[in-house]
């Protein structure tokens, strides 16, 4: 029977990870019995458990997210004059790459066609 998630996306720590994996190494319980009592997909947990037996425990840390580097100066109603000028650069420089791969802006680039 298939897992119903109850809520958003977690982020697992090491330590966390590395506990669910022990309770399975250590303790001898089977993978299914872990991720019904942990919530979490059992694939998932032996995909942990075959990284972490193959690289160790520096495969178990998260990888950063690169996120959308506009999204920090979109939001915020104020920008200071540094902020402004570095919100402007990034919008150029993306219009700048659009423009190289073909792309045809207009006004204020907010319209985007294909000219390929």
């Amino acid at each position: 029977m298939p897992r119903i998630r109850t809520e958003k996306n977690r982020n697992w720590t090491k330590e966390e990870k590395l506990r669910i994996i022990n309770k399975n190494l250590i303790d001898g319980l089977s993978t299914e019995e872990i991720a019904k009592e942990e919530d979490i997909s059992g694939g998932m947990l032996r995909n942990w458990i075959r990284k972490y037996l193959e690289f160790g425990e520096e495969v178990l840390v998260n990888k950063k997210k690169p996120g959308n580097p506009m999204c920090k100066y979109s939001n915020k109603k104020k920008l200071t004059k540094e902020e402004n000028l570095e919100y402007e650069n990034m919008k150029l420089r993306i219009e700048n790459e659009l423009l190289k791969k073909g792309y045809l802006m207009k006004g204020d680039g907010t319209v985007v066609k294909f000219t390929k």
